[in-house]
């Protein structure tokens, strides 16, 4: 068996399992691997030793709730404490302490309950010192052990009801002991310490020269702990699980290309193999797992807007987030980008990373959901097209589509422009937007996009033929010669590591004050040069 005194342990198991992407994970009834080994900057062994509280923090499904069940089995498996695993995700929008602070009282109950430990009770009806006491009560009933407590969700509280909870953990901290106080506590959720301290000092920033922060509980920044994504072996080794279970092996393109669309995101390598697995492939085929599967697996994940996937999506809403898309989307240098409290926000979400040192969406398949996102009622409002769009062999005519998308520009992009939320990238989303009405599930949009490069990329992808498209702007301070000269040899080095004989499509929208009040006659044009059709909107 897997159990044994409580704690977890990764053996293997005669059950058929499968790849999970609903919840937390057990060996019993999922591949997994132990999420601890991807724990960075955390020191486990001094937690409960030097009575530590400390913080976890990273983005939603990387494993923080299966890492907390885990170490809680661990640690009460031995002797050396009592831990209790506690989601306070129910007092989410319980703003003032009144409401948010039994709430959470209510919760502590609730867990012990559930783990069958000693349910603690509160003396005192005031909110202000509810929590502070139910834990006193809770570490009374516990001794002569000490009482090591996991808080999972802890991103859900605002306002007051979060301050009152940070306080009265500082509060007790100075009396945490045996009998007296949890000795360890650990604050889980997607946002960092500094995050926590600044909500608890009503909103201003932390100020860790003070002799007084340096004392605070919460001052253990450098043990602040992230769960880590996969590496490129971690991937290979979860499904290695699956072939030594099922006999059903995975090709190494089809491995490489999991890893390079996820980039190790959890949730992202787990759902793609369940999909290659049990859709692409009926549950009890178990011929090898081929790139061509995982590319099904991709498109079905994409248009599928799974939970996971659809709450990014919803952060579109967050002006700090479109703020740092804008800016990613059309390859801008922005100096204030990193430093800003929506790339801040970004990072914590798991939405955008730095890879040797530019900023980037985090990995393909967030590229491919964001942009959707962002071009989604666009493509709606755009008319079923009525055009020739194929050559008669079937085959995708970009000339004439294209050529269309000029006369659908010159129509209304002034018009639905005035309307967009995205003004400075507005040229990239209606083009986005309008490939994918006509192309309509019928082809592939591979997007590439990074603060700093100064353009967006495109592949598409249709019936087995790649074209490439590159979307330059032309500022007050830019000259067409230079933008086109520049954009030629960015397009040639992305055709060459896509596919050499690609044919490529240089669209340039000319955002100059004088060039828009041009006639459209001189704004549109269409020229090859080299081999290139530069496309002039």
């Amino acid at each position: 068996m897997l159990l044994d005194s409580g704690q977890i342990k990764y053996e293997e198991v005669k059950a058929m399992r499968f790849f999970n992407t609903i919840g937390p994970c057990n060996p019993v009834d999922h591949y997994m691997l132990p999420p601890e080994d991807r724990l960075i900057g955390a020191q486990l062994h001094r937690y409960i030793r030097d009575k530590l509280y400390w913080v976890l923090h990273a983005p939603r499904q990387t494993g923080k709730t299966t890492f907390l069940q885990s170490w809680m089995a661990e640690i009460n498996s031995g002797d050396e404490a009592i831990a209790c695993y506690v989601s306070i995700e129910t007092t989410q929008g319980l703003l003032d302490r009144e409401r948010g602070i039994p709430a959470i009282c209510a919760a502590i109950r609730q867990f012990a309950s559930t783990y069958k430990m000693p349910i603690p009770n509160t003396n005192t009806d005031d909110p202000a010192m509810m929590l502070q006491n139910i834990l006193a009560n809770w570490s009374e009933l516990i001794k002569p052990r000490p009482l090591v407590v996991l808080f999972d969700e802890v991103d859900v509280l605002q306002d007051d009801t979060l301050i009152s909870f940070l306080r009265q953990l500082r509060s007790g901290f100075a009396n945490r002991g045996i009998g007296e106080f949890p000795v360890s506590i650990a604050l889980v959720g997607m946002r960092d310490l500094k995050d926590y301290i600044t909500a608890a000092k009503g909103g201003v920033a932390p100020n860790l020269t003070s002799l007084c922060e340096v004392r605070s509980p919460f001052n253990i920044k450098e043990d602040s702990a992230i769960i880590g994504n996969f590496s490129r072996d971690n991937v290979a080794s979860l499904f290695a699980q699956r072939t030594k279970e099922t006999g059903q092996k995975i090709a190494d393109d089809a491995l490489d290309y999991v890893w390079e669309q996820s980039r190790g995101q959890p949730w992202i390598v787990n759902s793609l193999f369940s999909r290659a697995t049990m859709r692409v492939l009926q549950e009890d085929d178990y011929q090898t797992v081929t790139i061509e599967h995982i590319k099904q697996a991709r498109k079905q994940l994409i248009l599928a807007r799974e939970t996971h996937l659809d709450s990014l999506s919803r952060r579109m809403n967050d002006p700090r987030v479109r703020y740092v898309m804008n800016t990613l989307m059309t390859g801008e240098p922005d100096t204030d980008l990193t430093k800003s409290d929506g790339f801040m926000l970004c990072e914590d979400l798991g939405l955008v990373t730095k890879e040797k040192g530019t900023p980037q969406v985090a990995n393909p398949i967030y590229r491919e959901v964001l942009a959707r996102e962002m071009t989604y009622s666009t493509q709606d409002a755009i008319p079923q097209p009525e055009f020739r769009w194929q050559k008669p062999d079937g085959s995708l005519d970009m000339d004439a589509l294209l050529k269309e998308f000029q006369k659908f520009w010159r129509r209304h992009s002034e018009i639905w422009e005035q309307k967009s939320g995205y003004t400075e990238v507005f040229p990239h989303l209606l083009l986005q937007a309008f490939l994918q009405r006509v192309l309509n599930g019928g082809g592939r949009l591979e997007r590439e996009y990074a603060a700093g490069r100064g353009r967006m990329d495109i592949a598409v992808e249709y019936k087995e033929k790649i074209y490439i498209i590159e979307i330059k702007l032309i500022h007050n301070y830019d000259t067409p010669d230079m933008v086109r000269e520049e954009g030629s040899e960015q397009i040639e080095r992305y055709r060459d590591k896509i596919d050499k004989n690609a044919p490529c499509y240089l669209l340039i929208f000319d955002r100059r004050d004088a060039s828009k009040k041009a006639p459209w006659d001189e704004r549109l044009s269409w020229n090859i040069e080299d081999g290139i059709t530069v496309v002039g909107c």
